[in-house]
């Protein structure tokens, strides 16, 4: 049986794994031809601007899949960087992300997002790049997260940022020379030391 068009469409959503119409527009896909694949239930509108195949089987990254492939200047950090690392047992409601200074806040109908604002090196430094979905997923190192958390522990919470220490520590045991060179970027070094102290 030949394939159709619409074959064709669904097949190349299924291979990027996460869709925006622009994306399938450099293919020669109409906005029509997604509308219909949508509306025979072979195409899930996830987010505004966001498709996937019916048949998509998420990662447990799914949701910073669709921020990444929304906002793909930002950095996922603080409390979901954590999560990403398994460094907490806290979870939060909304997905932290890092942009510059002066950078657009994006506007997202979900998941909701809480924007960190990092400049020189504690932007660009420590910086992860995953593959999930499709979607490349920019998310600060473990030892950048801690240093981060330390510095912003009156946002996220001094329990948060102790935690983050001391799991950091229990887990990542030759990873000293990496924090200390996060904290001094995120110029945290003496702020740090006491709860290092405490929890060694």
């Amino acid at each position: 049986m030949p394939t159709t068009r619409s074959d064709r469409t669904l097949r190349l959503i299924e291979k990027l794994g996460l869709a925006r119409p622009r994306d399938l527009e450099r293919h020669g896909i109409t906005r029509s031809q997604l509308a219909r694949l949508v509306e025979d239930g072979r195409v899930v509108r996830k987010a505004r601007g966001i498709y996937i195949a019916a048949r998509h089987a998420p990662t447990e990254v799914h949701t910073l899949a669709q921020v990444a492939k929304r906002v793909p200047g930002g950095v996922f950090c603080l409390f979901t960087a954590l999560r990403f690392h398994s460094l907490t047992t806290q979870s939060a409601a909304e997905v932290w992300i890092a942009l510059p200074e002066k950078g657009r806040r994006p506007r997202l109908d979900h998941p909701r997002l809480r924007v960190a604002r990092f400049s020189g090196p504690a932007l660009t430094e420590g910086v992860q790049v995953h593959r999930a979905e499709g979607v490349v997923i920019r998310v600060y190192s473990a030892a950048k997260t801690v240093a981060d958390c330390v510095k912003y522990r009156n946002k996220i919470g001094i329990d948060v940022a102790v935690e983050a220490l001391r799991d950091y520590s229990r887990k990542r045991r030759g990873g000293a020379n990496e924090l200390a060179r996060f904290a001094r970027i995120c110029r945290v070094t003496r702020v740090m030391q006491p709860y290092l102290d405490a929890i060694a």
